[in-house]
């Protein structure tokens, strides 16, 4: 029996074509772990919120709240228009499918978190729109790819690591597209 993986659609060939050429880093629990407790030491403020971008914030957000006692949590997911949907798919606006009120941003010192900095477009489009809402936002990665970075001299305020791999984290193994190449 074919699966799906043996004639990948185009979308996909194109990004298995991509995966083949840039070197893997394969991250176990224990990696993570060491990661966020590298970060605890370097946040230089007294975060009152953090906003976690789904999906790759999430567990990264929630292993940081827990050691920081953080109880205000809240998520962003932001969506960027596909190479089929965009001629120009690093200039497109984002579309923001779920973001906090407001309300619950404004004058809070606001920790948002994603699992990598890769063109930087998602987290910056985030930091932006809690600074629009009156919050005061920071940024925190687990990776921090400067090679893919989109905005210059941007960087993220607070990182774990720097890379040029495609990191795969314990959460992603045997799911999604990655379970393909893994195999």
């Amino acid at each position: 029996m074919e699966t799906w993986f043996q004639h990948p659609p185009p979308w996909l060939q194109s990004f298995q074509i991509e995966m083949e050429f840039q070197p893997r880093k394969i991250l176990s629990w224990n990696d993570v772990d060491q990661l966020i407790d590298s970060l605890i030491p370097k946040f230089q403020g007294e975060y009152s919120a953090m906003v976690m971008i789904t999906r790759g914030g999430v567990i990264p957000g929630g292993m940081l709240a827990e050691a920081m006692g953080l109880t205000h949590i809240l998520t962003a997911a932001v969506e960027f228009p596909s190479e089929i949907q965009s001629k120009k798919p690093l200039i497109a606006w984002p579309t923001f499918i779920q973001f906090p009120s407001d309300i619950l941003l404004t004058g809070r010192l606001t920790l948002i978190v994603d699992d990598v900095w890769g063109s930087g477009r998602t987290i910056t489009a985030v930091k932006n729109r809690v600074a629009s809402a009156g919050g005061l936002p920071e940024t925190c990665v687990l990776h921090f790819n400067p090679y893919r970075n989109l905005f210059g001299d941007s960087k993220p305020d607070y990182y774990a690591d720097i890379t040029n791999s495609h990191v795969v984290y314990p959460w992603e193994i045997d799911r999604g597209a990655d379970a393909v190449f893994l195999r």
